[in-house]
């Protein structure tokens, strides 16, 4: 079996098991109390989040533990969103293909009076920094851009973004959830507000993340009740999947040099076997993406078949289309670049861990080249392509 849908979840690695396991059994204390089994439970997560703000450049303080990334992407916005109210601010600048965890809140505050600008990202699905700042308005409270997108890779100009927002007076947020643990981030260096992140995502455990929100932003709780986290989110602490998070991100920075380097080669080795397919195409930029991602459309296919195939041939991999409520609706994120409905259909999204090798890349593209003619061979599309009754698009 190859697994090469890294960014939808990783496997945890033997270290965060072994720390998570570790705590689970010897400080099972709750760390709000004050006797020793607390105390012993509030040094694990205390230490836990100091070894996280010095992974990413940041105070200790200024690190909040949450369920995962969604929850700190709501919490991030909201805030900016009530700050901004306060002060008769009510306009937030995003993209249109943001994780729903952003365009959801972004669509719950349009109901409430806000108005909401999403920028396009072209077809090389990047951000332009221009057009951000031609956007900005007086009224302007919140600019919230991901640092790296989730079904197509392509990393965005962060940091030419955040520099514009900060001479713009107006808060900076970014979804990192696919970017922490896979490429070096630095918020003291880089102008960022707040940033949130996924353990799952680099190899820690499912069900914990945190946000980053910069010294002098007051938080707005989301949950309310006891006064964990500084106030700042209520509810006991998840103390063993938060060392667990701890000891995977630090795990994941110290092996980023040489694994991003294997990714790249994995990568561009896998982008250009599958290249070679007619009628197809990669979504995003070519060299300003994630180190393992890979994201094609193929023409005359739909995204479902070819992953049920794949499946079966021991591959697993994802799709950019998705089926919801019994409908068949193409990714936001492909129609944002461009990508017409009947492509983006036919979209395939691999993305590889670092224990790949060059013999899986190539059974991968030998699979997709099998199967994506297979496909083709009994599609009344492709028929009506070939024989000139509609026209090629790719």
């Amino acid at each position: 079996m190859i697994y090469a849908d890294n960014a939808a979840t990783t496997r945890m690695s033997e270290k965060a098991i072994h720390v998570m396991t570790q705590v689970l059994q010897e400080t099972w204390g709750n760390p709000s109390s004050l006797y020793e089994h607390g105390q012993r439970a509030k040094t694990v997560l205390e230490n836990a989040r100091g070894e996280i703000a010095a992974l990413i450049g940041a105070e200790a303080r200024e690190i909040t533990f949450t369920s995962g990334g969604s929850e700190a992407d709501n919490q991030a916005i909201r805030t900016a969103a009530e700050i901004g109210r306060s002060k008769g601010k009510k306009h937030i600048i995003s993209t249109a293909f943001e994780h729903h965890a952003v365009l959801h809140t972004l669509e719950r505050l349009k109901k409430e009076g806000f108005e909401i600008t999403l920028l396009d990202v072209h077809e090389n699905g990047l951000v332009v920094p221009s057009e951000v700042e031609a956007a900005i308005r007086d009224d302007t409270c919140l600019v919230t851009v991901m640092y790296a997108n989730n079904e197509i890779g392509t990393v965005q100009p962060i940091r030419e973004i955040g520099e514009i927002c900060r001479r713009k007076n107006v808060l900076f947020h970014t979804d990192a959830v696919q970017a922490v643990g896979h490429l070096p981030i630095n918020v003291a260096d880089e102008p960022i507000d707040m940033l949130s992140a996924s353990a799952h995502k680099f190899h820690g455990p499912k069900g914990v993340g945190f946000l980053y929100c910069r010294r002098g932003i007051r938080l707005v709780p989301l949950i309310e009740g006891g006064a964990q986290e500084h106030g700042r989110r209520a509810g006991t602490e998840n103390v063993p999947g938060i060392a667990a998070m701890a000891a995977a991100l630090r795990e994941s920075c110290e092996k980023m040099p040489e694994n991003a380097a294997h990714l790249i080669r994995m990568r561009d080795r896998l982008i250009a076997g599958l290249s070679a397919i007619p009628h197809c195409a990669l979504n995003g930029d070519a060299e300003k993406r994630l180190p393992g991602n890979v994201s094609f459309c193929f023409e005359g296919i739909e995204g479902e078949s070819l992953l049920l195939m794949l499946d079966d041939m021991g591959i697993q991999a994802s799709s950019g289309s998705a089926c919801t409520s019994g409908s068949l609706d193409p990714s936001h994120v492909l129609l944002a670049i461009g990508r017409v409905h009947d492509v983006a259909h036919g979209s395939l999204r691999l993305t590889l861990g670092e224990d790949i090798t060059e013999e899986q890349v190539d059974e991968i593209i030998g699979a997709v080249k099998e199967v994506v003619t297979c496909l083709r061979g009994f599609s009344p599309v492709w028929r009506d392509l070939t024989s000139g009754k509609k026209p090629f698009i790719l």
